[in-house]
């Protein structure tokens, strides 16, 4: 006999009544699949103020209700939410009966979604690249689709950078001060644990801060509300990591008042998707809570969540098309074994008490104290006065000779000697690093030093957080929030000596350095050798502090609903330097000045209920925000330097949406328009003659760029439908829609450390403006479509599938190569000449912005489940790019060729017979990066 009735969840009109004073209505939620009562449900009638929460009987009762149609949400954790359609009558208490929820299959795909997100593309000690992090428990048709289904093409909600989004566990922020974005990896693998969440989208009203633009994501890790059981589960998988165990205990609230929340994973990989790409990660977290009275409970939580990853290698397509797109250049054999040398290592447990005080019925007020410590290593090949060991080093590649060209600018890349040579290129027959190479030539060094060592930029974090939010009913139809927060963060930065790869002892001085001075990492210690475990090449400390409070008032009528919120934010940073640099004597040791930002925030919404089951949204925006401290020290590693003149950016950005709720039907769409200015970037790159400003320019330097006043603009649409076909089947619908573009010409600036000095110690080659206007904003794609079915048998099994359309997606282009230096020919010193090959079409040719190919990816989903007493067994699986599709998910423009004539030169030359360009390998092409192909996810799981 069945259990469960499929159309309860979508249509339910009540007609028993039973005598009791008030009007309203009452109910109890069970599991669909156990029949045992739900504890923390949420019952909300839409379009007012009323909330219940299920007692230990699963039961809710409503009593005040409105006389007429209402729409009732049944929510919880774990479980599909449940719109029900009641007519309440006057006088009477409507008994709704049962209500079963379903398991949420999301909940399962989220263990899929982790293996995408993790995968950061950044080089350096900073967040993840990915949005699709924030979404993985939302509900919404259109942001479930743009985290399961576009996420692994790094889509990107409303086109913004997660930093500006907020991610927080307890009400506390987890973006970092650093560079402003959350290190997803900090609780990677603990996806049971992090379950209960709430979003916000866009810059709509948060509970718990001001927020950002892109949305807002709150993980509550308090024991109580936990469902009780326990779970183990195992995972197969071929993306970032092969195989995954995880285990979970929850005890529920005990007859003392303790709760207790237990859970653990791991992850592992000798190879995953990619050539050489290991993994080792282990998770921890536990959670427990003392309930002392009605008033007052205390929980503390910790979190454990350590990470080692090796990366796999961005590739210029003449890589790519001699090693296929799978290949990775950080990696080689060791004595018959796989080692990549580009590990990233992730080891910050967080710690956290937090105090919950129900001051009154309708007044709660949430204290929290975090304190996280760890640290951050990204290890990589360092050398001196050797061969560089990368296996695509250009000077290894075909594109080396067939680049060639004469002292009089004639090309002679086609030439016998310089063919011959090309099919002889070292990379055609030695495609990985020589590990063993490598240790040998140091053993052979007379002096016992090591050439070739292997080391981490590390960063080691202190930080403290406290934060306090309050919500307080003020009247039936006047809420308020408010949050104060505060976070003090002591980071320490340095190179770290990891291994001397058979050597002695290693020489710390900088290659690049024009004189001996200038080579010493460290005046104050000249000459300095290390060995494993020591600092080296940099060693510095960053100190934050950051403040910032929030008032949000809420107003709820019967046909508009309101909020007005204002935010205030200070930041201040300092560089302490633990080291003299050699480039900067007078202005790299000791304490930098202290930089402070003081920024404002106000935003607003409105709601106009045309009916109980339609409405129109909207929010409007207004902030500045403060530069993070990557981009305030533009090169931190070594002086103390500050950006001059630099400022917050502004942030503005509106939204309206036509939303249908429905219990067949959801719908929305929504058209917004987002607009930051005034932002300052900051990248660190090797360019070939650069112009340094003197008649000694033409020199190759390692120079940090940093742009200035760069604006954005993002407009666009979204779209969201699910619709219930039958009792057993639905259809979804999501698209997106968007033009972003840079809006602005923005300044860019050049630190040259070889031009430094005791007396020039900002070192700086203004290249004026760049010339971005109009370009795309790259890394994402900026068309979107998705169409998916799903089954759902009412014995316990489903199965969906979805087609994906991506597209629009561009190349993230090199700005200096968009300034006028870029066309003048400084073969004489002349910094006006141009040069005389330097036609608008060529210019025009080689400084378009590319394109990538659109692409179509078809996902299949399925799973079945089984109650055997009282247990649950399960499995869910995957399948993801069935048909195996070839993308890029995002790629960058070289600087290293700085100039148009070197620019033209390796892009094509011309061909004597027909006096047109006749495009040629590059041995500087753009660097790719590229999605998964066909892949899957099998996860197989027991509830008790």
């Amino acid at each position: 006999m069945k259990k469960l009735v499929i159309s309860l969840l979508f249509v339910m009109q009540v007609c028993f009544v039973f005598a009791q004073s008030g009007t309203g209505f009452s109910g109890k939620v069970v599991d669909s699949k156990t029949q045992k009562a739900l504890q923390n449900v949420v019952a909300t009638v839409l379009n007012s103020n009323l909330t219940q929460v299920t007692d230990s009987e699963g039961k809710f009762t409503f009593k005040n209700v409105a006389v007429g149609s209402q729409l009732v949400a049944i929510k919880s954790a774990g479980f599909k939410d449940v719109l029900l359609a009641v007519e309440v009558a006057n006088g009477k208490i409507l008994d709704l009966g049962v209500v079963s929820l379903e398991e949420d299959i999301t909940q399962e795909q989220q263990l899929s979604l982790i293996t995408i997100t993790d995968n950061d593309l950044g080089d350096d000690n900073s967040g993840s690249e990915s949005t699709s992090g924030l979404l993985q428990a939302s509900r919404d048709v259109f942001q479930q689709a743009a985290a399961f289904n576009w996420g692994q093409a790094r889509f990107r909600i409303r086109g913004l950078d997660n930093e500006y989004g907020t991610t927080m566990i307890n009400g506390i922020s987890m973006n970092k001060i650093y560079d402003g974005r959350p290190q997803w990896g900090n609780w990677g693998g603990l996806n049971d644990a992090t379950r209960n969440q709430e979003f916000t989208m866009g810059s709509g009203p948060s509970d718990y801060t001001f927020g950002g633009i892109l949305g807002t994501q709150e993980i509550n890790t308090r024991a109580s509300i936990f469902r009780k059981g326990s779970r183990v589960s195992f995972s197969g998988t071929n993306t970032n990591y092969n195989w995954r165990t995880m285990g979970t205990y929850v005890s529920g609230m005990n007859s003392k008042g303790w709760a207790f929340v237990v859970s653990g994973s791991r992850r592992w990989a000798e190879e995953a998707y990619f050539e050489g790409t290991d993994n080792s990660a282990n998770s921890l977290f536990a959670s427990i809570e003392k309930k002392f009275n009605e008033k007052h409970s205390l929980n503390f939580t910790a979190i454990y969540a350590q990470n080692y990853r090796g990366k796999n290698s961005p590739n210029t397509k003449e890589v790519s098309d001699i090693a296929g797109i799978k290949y990775n250049s950080y990696w080689g054999y060791q004595d018959g074994e796989q080692r990549n040398s580009r590990i990233k290592n992730l080891n910050e447990p967080i710690y956290m008490l937090s105090h919950y005080w129900k001051i009154s019925p309708k007044t709660n007020l949430n204290t929290n104290i975090a304190y996280q410590v760890g640290s951050i290593g990204n290890s990589r090949i360092d050398f001196q006065g050797q061969d560089n060991p990368d296996p695509t080093y250009y000077r290894s590649m075909p594109s080396y000779y067939t680049t060639q060209f004469d002292d009089n600018g004639n090309y002679i890349g086609n030439s016998a000697i310089n063919l011959l040579e090309a099919s002889q290129a070292k990379f055609l027959t030695n495609r990985q690093l020589n590990w063993n190479e490598l240790y040998d030539i140091n053993r052979n060094s007379t002096a016992g030093n090591s050439y070739y060592v292997l080391y981490e930029d590390r960063t080691d974090d202190k930080l403290i957080s406290a934060n306090s939010v309050l919500s307080s009913q003020l009247a039936d139809n006047i809420l308020v929030n408010a949050s104060i927060n505060l976070k003090k963060l002591d980071s320490h930065n340095f190179q770290n000596l990891l291994d001397l790869m058979g050597g002695k002892y290693f020489n710390d001085f900088d290659n690049f350095g024009s004189n001996s001075s200038q080579q010493q990492s460290d005046l104050n210690n000249p000459y300095r050798t290390v060995v494993e475990g020591d600092k080296y090449g940099y060693h510095y400390k960053l100190a934050a502090t950051t403040f910032d409070a929030f008032t949000q008032f809420k107003f709820t009528y019967k046909k508009v609903d309101f909020y007005l919120a204002q935010s205030y934010s200070r930041s201040e940073y300092q560089r302490d330097g633990l080291f003299k640099n050699g480039y900067y004597p007078t202005n790299s040791f000791g304490k930098s000045k202290k930089v402070e930002f003081d920024n404002f925030g106000f935003k607003g919404g409105l709601t106009y209920k045309i009916t109980g089951r339609q409405f129109l949204d909207f929010n409007g925006y207004y902030a500045t925000k403060a530069p993070n401290m990557r981009n305030t020290f533009p090169n931190a590693r070594i002086n103390n330097n500050v950006f001059p003149n630099l400022k917050s950016e502004t942030i503005s950005s509106i939204d309206a949406s036509y939303i249908i709720k429905m219990p067949s039907l959801k719908a929305r769409i929504t058209g917004f328009y987002s607009y930051i200015s005034g932002s300052t970037e900051t990248s660190f790159f090797f360019a070939d003659a650069i112009d340094d400003g003197d008649a000694s320019n033409g020199e190759s330097s390692f120079v940090a760029e940093t742009i200035n006043g760069l604006n954005k603009k993002n407009i666009g649409l979204e779209v969201g439908l699910e619709y219930q076909v039958t009792k057993t089947l639905k259809a979804t619908f999501a698209g997106s829609y968007g033009e972003y573009t840079y809006d602005s010409n923005p300044t860019v600036q050049l630190n040259i450390d070889s031009q430094a000095s005791a007396t020039n110690t900002f070192p700086v080659r203004d290249y004026g403006v760049a010339t971005l206007k109009n370009y795309k904003q790259p890394g994402m794609p900026q068309t979107a479509a998705s169409v998916g079915l799903e089954y759902r048998d009412p014995k316990f099994w489903w199965v969906g599938a979805n087609a994906n359309y991506l597209g629009n997606s561009y190349i993230d282009v090199a700005p200096i190569l968009r300034t006028e230096s870029f066309l003048v020919d400084q073969t004489f010193g002349n910094s006006s000449t141009p040069f005389y090959e330097a036609t608008q079409e060529r210019v025009d040719q080689l400084l378009k912005q590319e394109k990538f190919d659109p692409f179509t990816l078809i996902n299949i989903t399925g799973g079945k489940s089984w109650k055997v007493g009282n247990q649950t067994f399960g499995f869910f699986a995957t399948i993801n790019n069935v048909f195996d599709v070839t993308y890029k998910t995002g790629g960058f423009e070289q600087a290293r060729n700085s100039s148009f004539r070197q620019l033209n030169q390796d892009s094509g030359h011309i061909d004597p017979s027909t006096n047109q360009y006749v495009s040629h390998t590059p041995s500087f092409g753009p660097k790719y990066f590229y999605g998964f192909g066909r892949t899957y996810f099998l996860n197989l799981y027991i509830n008790f």
